[in-house]
């Protein structure tokens, strides 16, 4: 009995922990979670991997069972020796010399790039001083010669000057001098100026044609457009006369007795009634009345 407690004791596992405490007896269990410790008095430890001391840990990973688990919380005693960087070898570089504090228009003028930034700037200086005299309405070629002489300052004072406004001659009729109509037969009587103003307004009051094509004929065009002849004659309907044209006939309309959403109820000097769709309109045309 005292050798088999002997032998048991030296065969016992001894794991300390990282707080100092130990616990002695055997592994029966061991996953990636922890292990389970069977002590004296028949109790059982159940400890993690990560409470177990660098030296348990070690003597652990001697295992090759135990090995996978423990590694992992195994602090490293070296760190791994990093390869040395390579020296950067910096290469000469050619480099343009400057000239010794230039001037802005001579170090222009000391490059190609900087000449056809001249030139360009130049062309556009001219093309400026163009667009000013068309727009401000001034000589051409004084605001162009100008502008070559001096660059950008004339065109930008033709640009401030206002716009020059051509004003046709005014006729100034000579002292005493009377219309020619007066000269030749004298005043005109009241009969002559009503007859005048009569076929004035006449031929103000022309004829107005509405064709398919060039107008949408529905009820909103007929509504707007022939207002004066919906219901009792009114406005346009006492000054003109309504004529439609159909594929088929030719109406004299004298009013539009009803608008519906696809054809218009007439009042027509031929037939009275008559109800013509809108698809069917080919031209109404307004004749002035003759006063």
């Amino acid at each position: 009995m005292l050798l088999a407690l002997v032998s048991r004791v030296l065969g016992a596992d001894v794991l300390t922990l990282t707080d100092g405490t130990s616990h002695t007896g055997d592994i029966i269990k061991f996953d990636d979670n922890g292990l389970m410790l069977h002590e004296d008095g028949e109790r059982y430890t159940a400890l993690q991997w990560s409470q177990l001391s660098q030296d348990t840990l070690k003597t652990l990973a001697q295992d090759p069972k135990k090995a996978p688990m423990a590694e992992p919380f195994i602090e490293p005693t070296t760190l791994a020796k990093q390869p040395s960087a390579s020296a950067i070898q910096i290469n000469p570089v050619t480099r343009l010399e400057r000239p010794a504090n230039p001037s802005v228009l001579g170090g222009f003028a000391g490059s190609s790039v900087g000449k056809v930034v001249l030139v360009i700037l130049y062309l556009a200086n001219l093309y400026a001083a163009f667009e000013v005299a068309l727009i401000r309405n001034r000589p051409l070629f004084q605001v162009l010669g100008l502008s070559a002489l001096v660059p950008v300052i004339v065109p930008a004072i033709f640009a401030y000057l206002p716009v020059v406004l051509e004003k046709p001659p005014e006729e100034v009729p000579m002292e005493g001098a009377l219309p020619e109509k007066v000269a030749m037969h004298g005043a005109p009587t009241e009969i002559e100026v009503e007859a005048e103003a009569i076929a004035a307004a006449v031929k103000q009051a022309q004829a107005q044609v509405f064709a398919r094509g060039k107008f949408t004929f529905n009820k909103r065009f007929i509504e707007t457009k022939f207002a004066g002849f919906v219901g009792e004659p009114k406005g346009d309907g006492l000054k003109f006369t309504m004529t439609l044209k159909t594929t088929k006939e030719v109406f004299s309309v004298e009013r539009i007795a009803q608008v519906g959403a696809g054809d218009a109820l007439l009042e027509t000097k031929e037939r009275g009634q008559v109800t013509v769709a809108f698809t069917e309109i080919q031209e109404i045309k307004l004749n002035p009345i003759p006063a």
